[in-house]
């Protein structure tokens, strides 16, 4: 049994969501991302987050998934500030949902002031709301973008326990685990992030008491199955179940339980087609 603990599903199929199901995906949580377009309006921002709280998890639910959400302005889209301000003070429904788990995804993208403004005030919010946070690594420069991340965490005196830090590599995991008290995510991509070859040496390096393994599946070229491809590597890799377990199951199920809100379902099943087609 798998959590899919960070997976945009908004961008994916319903074939996806049948081939997580049948590969043994549970659970899911999708966190608030960019579209491909940075938004003008507030008013669209909080569209996107009733549709991933509410028709998303209608959706996951069809196809025998328990689907949450983690609600946040994503750093791609923290450079109008002004905006960044209209979002953030309409967030706070979004974000007491009964299917949001978290705040999230904030973090760095090109590590510039306006995001860092970005992230301290959604660092704040969640403190205020006892909600875990997942914090975004920028996909280039990662090791200054983990260094700001830290100091940000600081600045506001985060509990890190409450902070999943993602998108870490081989350049960025001994400072996330060494110097933090984060849960240390390393998403799988087929090209643009790690192989399940890398997060078996990665893990083989530093152990897996806190580190969480997704697969993101955005956009681009990805793979909601990555996690079953990572597990399947694992195995004949010679890792112990017990490693295998807490990477895809055991460490999100006691991160997202940090969350009031976090009562997942193992048990759904999916719906005959013709039930919800009509």
């Amino acid at each position: 049994m798998i959590i899919e603990p960070h997976i945009h599903m908004f961008s994916r199929t319903t074939d996806d969501y049948q081939s997580m199901y049948r590969a043994g995906i549970r659970v899911c949580v999708e966190p608030s991302f960019w579209l491909g377009g940075d938004r003008r309006y507030a008013g669209t921002f909080f569209d996107y987050f009733r549709l991933i709280l509410e028709f998303e998890t209608v959706r996951a639910r069809r196809f025998g998934i328990d689907h949450f959400a983690a609600i946040a302005c994503n750093p791609k889209e923290a450079s109008n500030t002004r905006l960044v301000d209209e979002v953030l003070a309409g967030m706070g429904e979004y974000l007491d949902h009964e299917r949001c788990v978290a705040l999230g995804e904030t973090g760095f993208d090109q590590i510039n002031d306006a995001e860092e403004y970005a992230l301290l005030r959604q660092l704040k919010i969640a403190q205020e709301r006892a909600l875990p946070v997942i914090i975004h690594l920028p996909h280039v420069n990662k090791s200054a973008g983990i260094e700001r991340t830290v100091q940000c965490l600081r600045k506001v005196g985060m509990d890190e326990r409450n902070v999943y830090l993602d998108h870490n590599t081989e350049d960025t995991i001994d400072m996330a685990l060494d110097e933090t008290r984060c849960v240390c995510g390393l998403t799988v991509y087929p090209y643009s992030k790690l192989t399940p070859q890398r997060v078996s040496a990665i893990v083989r390096r530093v152990g897996s008491e806190r580190i969480i393994v997704s697969g993101s599946a955005d956009w681009g070229v990805s793979d909601p199955l990555s996690l079953v491809k990572v597990v399947e590597y694992l195995k004949a890799d010679g890792h112990a179940e017990a490693t295998i377990d807490r990477l895809v199951f055991a460490n999100a199920m006691a991160f997202y339980s940090r969350s009031p809100n976090w009562r997942p379902r193992f048990d759904l099943k999916p719906v005959d087609p013709s039930e919800f087609q009509r």
